[in-house]
């Protein structure tokens, strides 16, 4: 599975040692950015990534800001993505098994490398339910 990753300056360290554990763990990871912790605008590397997503279909995206919540937002705007912050594994879970989402949001100033870690993880490894959930995303996609 390829991976896209992108952060603002302030999820900069935790996309650069959350890359360099995907790609350890096998995973084709593209980062698209930010290269430096120097100050950057979260929607630029958000929207950035989010296009390479739709563009290749298969692939799944993390994003990293200091909150998680900018980059939800940016990525949210395109249709066809589901982008989600998550806290827990558990959340992670739930947010592929009944949402389908396809980019998780990770906050930098929040969570610890390991619990990222563990996150993220997660949220790769589970598979999308459909069956009654499918028609909960087929309305998000209406609107």
């Amino acid at each position: 599975m390829r991976i896209v990753v992108a952060a603002d300056h302030a999820g900069f360290p935790l996309k650069e040692e959350l890359k360099k554990r995907l790609s350890e763990a096998g995973y084709e990871v593209a980062d698209l950015g930010t290269h430096s912790s120097e100050s950057t605008d979260y929607p630029d590397f958000g929207h950035l990534a989010v296009r390479k997503i739709l563009e290749e279909d298969s692939q799944r995206g993390i994003l990293f800001c200091g909150t998680g919540a900018g980059m939800a937002i940016a990525a949210n705007r395109h249709k066809g993505i589901r982008a989600v912050v998550c806290f827990t594994e558990e959340i992670a879970r739930l947010a592929r098994a009944h949402n389908d989402a396809n980019v998780l949001c990770l906050a930098a100033r929040f969570v610890d490398v390991e619990a990222a870690w563990q996150i993220t993880q997660t949220f790769l490894a589970t598979e999308f339910e459909g069956g009654r959930h499918m028609r909960r995303i087929e309305k998000i996609d209406r609107s």
